[in-house]
């Protein structure tokens, strides 16, 4: 049997030079077929869209009033740090599994399961949140046409008047579950059309809305102080990573070395650029106080006279919103079967479909769980599972980079994160900072999971490993 460089027990790590041979059996085979703007698009899809849609209205409305702009820039440079060493390990190690696999390949079994477990949470929870926010701009729309819709169906229950169920909701998350289920080609043309329709409609927000700026209603700018904007930024903070979700997607992009650094960077550059102005437009057209944290653009053309725009960006948004479902739906799906591929879940999940070759089992599976949460929690309570597992995740890759580099100088990397080990670092403060604004709540609801994650890992995972047994090198 091959000895492996692994350690012993839960710090044995999936040794780097082999995991490009990692099982690519039957049944278990993921095609390579996307290229650097179609991976762009992606990690574009699930940055921009509940971010400019929804957040900026709710945060500009009720935490940092036109400062929202300073929450994203604070929000946008925390994530960039973390964002240049996904960029080195995208180019070393280009994998399923992003975080989850750079974890277990550099800090041990434990750190990557942990991760992984971590993100089969917030990634399904971010889907349903996304799929919430959309309906905030469809019931804008009914309103607009003079339709009403049964009560029981417009949101989940204690959300109003003889809510029962976000059947809207509930249909995206199955549709993006269906659209993931017809092969990655199919679905990544669907996604960089989609992408290129919202980005032009932001484009057009922008455009338009800046002929209708009152800078008067800048003023003031801090009217919740600039704690407000810190704590702004902690809850736009999920707005702007989802090249990490785009990231799991390494093993089916066609020359992920070379592309995976460029669309990660790329991504995240356009759409902090698009945040910056659209926040400026948003609080410059509407009196923060006044700006709809549901449907905050759409409300802010229709103060202005711009009723016929506003309807164009509810359309807009709905569409544009879309895109961040499918990126952090394929994000969860790809974790998923790398941790079964590896052993630490049942094989059974890591089967993929014979011909169009994607993890259909548990695809089907995060879209049902997805359209659950989605149509029976209030968004409030769905948002609070998200941020804390990105931010821990973004400091186990920001602190790996570093100890890989260190450990091992002499592997080939496509891209290398600048100033090591000053911009890891900084990924890694400003994670566990922006972690110290997250509410009580939020950290008995992680601390539940990951018991709950223990139990798994030393029930089954542990001794099931691919690495279970294997003897350590010399």
């Amino acid at each position: 049997m091959e000895r492996l460089r692994a350690g012993e027990g839960i710090l044995r790590r999936k040794p780097i030079e082999h995991i490009e041979d990692t099982e690519v059996h039957e049944g278990v085979r993921l095609d390579r077929s996307l290229g650097l703007w179609q991976l762009t698009a992606i990690g574009v899809g699930g940055i921009i869209g509940a971010g400019i849609f929804t957040l900026a209205g709710t945060v500009a409305n009720g935490t940092a009033g036109p400062a929202v702009l300073v929450s994203f820039l604070i929000a946008g440079v925390a994530s960039a740090c973390a964002a240049l060493s996904y960029a080195e390990f995208a180019g070393l190690i280009p994998k399923a599994g992003s975080a989850y696999t750079y974890g277990y390949a550099v800090l041990g079994e434990f750190a990557g399961w942990f991760i992984g477990w971590d993100l089969l949470l917030e990634y399904t929870a971010i889907v349903a949140v996304v799929a919430i926010g959309i309906s905030g701009y469809f019931g804008f729309l009914v309103q607009e046409m003079g339709a009403k819709l049964p009560h029981w169906m417009l949101g989940a229950p204690g959300t109003g008047d003889g809510h029962r169920v976000d059947l809207f909701a509930v249909i995206l998350c199955l549709l993006i579950a269906w659209l993931l289920n017809l092969g990655i080609r199919s679905a990544a043309r669907f996604e960089t059309l989609v992408v290129a329709l919202k980005v032009l409609v932001v484009l057009m927000v922008i455009g338009v809305g800046v002929f209708h700026i009152d800078t008067a209603n800048y003023h003031p700018f801090f009217p919740y102080g600039v704690g407000g904007a810190f704590t702004g930024a902690a809850t736009v903070f999920f707005a702007v990573f989802g090249y990490d979700a785009m990231s799991t997607a390494a093993e089916e992009s066609r020359d992920a070395q070379r592309h995976m650094p460029k669309a990660i960077i790329y991504s995240l550059v356009i759409s902090m650029v698009l945040y910056v102005a659209a926040c400026l437009v948003l609080t410059g057209m509407q009196n923060y106080r006044h700006i709809d944290p549901k449907s905050g653009f759409s409300t802010a053309f229709k103060s202005v006279g711009l009723d016929r725009l506003a309807d164009v960006i509810a359309v807009g948004a709905i569409i544009g919103i879309l895109t961040v479902m499918f990126t952090f739906m394929l994000g969860v799906t790809r974790v998923w079967f790398s941790m079964s591929r590896d052993g630490l879940l049942p094989s059974w999940f890591a089967k993929t479909h014979p011909t169009r070759h994607v993890p259909t089992r548990v695809t089907w599976i995060v879209g049902v769980a997805s359209a659950a949460i989605a149509g029976f929690v209030p968004i409030g309570s769905a948002a609070e599972l998200t941020n804390i597992g990105i931010l821990l995740a973004f400091v186990v890759v920001c602190t790996a980079v570093i100890v890989l580099r260190y450990r091992r100088p002499e592997l080939p990397r496509t891209f290398r994160t600048p100033w090591m080990p000053v911009v890891p670092a900084l990924g890694v403060v400003f994670s566990i900072w922006l972690i110290t604004f997250l509410m009580w709540e939020t950290w008995v609801r992680f601390a539940v999971w990951f018991v709950i994650g223990c139990a798994v890992y030393f029930g089954y995972s542990y001794k099931r490993s691919a690495l279970a047994g294997r003897q350590p090198a010399e």
